[in-house]
């Protein structure tokens, strides 16, 4: 038996063995065949150069997405880039080596990210140099109006007009017909040989956050540039000292050249003029302004009449451009707008209005905040009649005003006060400011009725008064509606006051055109 098993056993041994050879013989066979084939393959390829890829092919023009390709298709032809020179005067080669803090900080935004005056020469360019800016506008009339903004063109020599239809190289000289600066907008015109495209304006009223829209223009001179985005914000102020800049703001790239061009939305209608950006690096970061085309039709209107100037109605009061609670509380109102300054012999001031009063409507019309007063008082011709109601002292009140030209009633308002100190040893206070007596001749200086107010000496960083925008240089006239004239008086007022508190401060600020009286204030801490 066990002899048996062990025949069997090397039988089967013998048979595993033959296998395994065997397979070895085959595998080696196939390497072998493997790469004599490849060795003739790329003898053959070496040869002939044939190859077994298949070519690419490309598939026929198919009409994808084409929403945005149709709007800049229609609007292209009516954008044109814009060209302008300027010789450098001293006070140009001035302002430009200011320093941040001297120099006009809205100017100098132009500058930096639009051209402005700035151009292709920097500080330092010699008085008489020629400087050159690039900027953008759209067609609005076939005649050949254009328009784009004011700080484009308006310091320019020569105006020159690229149509983007036109012969490569061709310009047109163009002539300003009238400038808005309270806008930033400008009319200018051409004269072409033929009949030009004009766009259509579309009502800025009907867009909505996150409606699609596209800027188009010539960034760093690159014409016919197109970007794509969605209206982020309406009604963004970004200039306090801008009243009728209220400002639709947008995600599209915008960049330096753009500025004067059209924002456009999905019917290719113009609904806003690129003015500027918000930046750190001069580029576009998704932060983009455009002045709606309600403001545009506006302000054009009155530009392409009879006296190519736009005209503003005013009643000449000041108030807060920022909304502070606390003026309300310790006023005793819940809305409307509260008189902070009176300009002396303006219609207000002869109609018997005072700082403190609150204007609630106007002609029945209710008035919720500072800038629905602009709008409806500036819309008024200057010579008409308005009938203001108002709060004084918990009880209301209505008065009659005749309504004044705003730049003839504010042209005298442009000198700059200097700021000085008054006399004697400053008054400190749980507000974080200290303060003196004026003296008679800073009073005149800074236009403050003799024995008014007492001027702000300093302020501590991090205190209640340096939070509710109280500076150095500041004359403090009241506080919650008592008048402070003098530094016994101040002392009298702030020790009445407590923790938790709203405490409101009336203050003369003398700074030129910006001059006059505003609110400043909070909840003391």
């Amino acid at each position: 038996m066990n002899s048996h098993v062990n025949g069997l056993s090397a039988k089967l041994k013998g048979r595993r063995l033959w296998s395994t050879l065997l397979v070895l013989i085959t595998l080696t066979l196939g390497i072998l065949i493997g790469t004599v084939a490849q060795k003739g393959a790329l003898g053959k390829d070496k040869a002939t150069g044939a190859s077994d890829a298949t070519p690419l092919t490309l598939p026929a023009p198919q009409q994808m997405s084409s929403a945005f390709s149709k709007v800049a298709k229609q609007l292209e032809p009516t954008v044109v880039n814009i060209n302008t020179e300027s010789t450098i005067k001293p006070s140009q080669r001035r302002r430009r080596g200011a320093t941040p803090d001297d120099s006009d900080s809205m100017q100098d935004f132009f500058d930096r990210f639009f051209g402005g005056d700035g151009g292709q020469l920097g500080p330092g360019s010699p008085e008489g140099a020629r400087q050159r800016s690039l900027g953008s506008g759209v067609i609005v009339d076939p005649k050949g109006y254009i328009v784009t903004n004011a700080h484009v063109v308006e310091k320019a020599d020569r105006i020159r007009v690229s149509l983007p239809d036109d012969v490569p190289g061709q310009q047109y000289d163009a002539k300003v017909i009238g400038v808005d600066k309270e806008t930033d907008l400008a009319v200018i015109k051409i004269e072409p040989k033929k009949q030009l495209n004009a766009a259509k304006l579309g009502n800025s009223d009907s867009l909505d956050v996150g409606d699609w829209v596209l800027a188009i223009g010539s960034p760093f001179g690159l014409e016919h540039t197109v970007t794509a985005g969605i209206i982020s914000s309406k009604g963004r102020n970004i200039d306090n000292s801008k009243q009728f800049q209220s400002f639709l703001q947008t995600d599209a790239a915008i960049n330096p050249g753009n500025s004067g061009g059209p924002l456009v939305n999905m019917n290719a209608e113009v609904v806003g003029i690129n003015t500027a950006i918000f930046t750190q690096g001069a580029g576009s970061q998704g932060v983009g302004f455009a002045l709606p085309s309600k403001t545009v039709a506006e302000v054009y209107n009155q530009i392409i009449g009879p006296e190519h100037k736009v005209t503003r109605g005013s009643i000449g009061v000041g108030f807060n451009a920022a909304e502070i609670p606390a003026i309300g509380r310790v006023y005793g109102v819940k809305g409307g707008v509260t008189i902070s300054s009176v300009t002396p012999g303006g219609p207000a001031e002869k109609a018997g209005l005072k700082v403190g009063d609150t204007i609630t409507s106007v002609d029945g019309k209710q008035i919720k905040d500072g800038n629905e007063l602009v709008t409806e008082i500036s819309a008024r011709k200057p010579g008409t009649k308005a009938t203001l109601a108002y709060i004084r002292g918990g009880k209301t009140g209505d008065a009659t005003v005749t309504i004044a030209d705003r730049a003839k009633l504010f042209a005298s308002n442009d000198g700059e006060a200097e700021d000085d100190t008054g006399g004697g040893k400053p008054v400190e206070s749980k507000f974080g400011l200290s303060v003196k007596n004026l003296t008679p001749d800073i009073a005149e200086r800074l236009q403050v009725p003799a024995g008014k107010g007492v001027i702000v000496q300093d302020v501590k960083p991090g205190s209640f008064a340096e939070d509710a925008g109280v500076t150095r240089g500041d004359v403090i006239l009241e506080v919650n509606r008592t008048p402070v004239n003098s530094e016994e008086d101040f002392r009298r007022v702030q020790s009445q006051l407590k923790s938790g508190e709203d405490v409101v401060f009336l203050v003369h600020q003398g700074r030129g055109a910006n001059g006059g009286t505003i609110f400043k204030g909070g909840t003391l801490p």
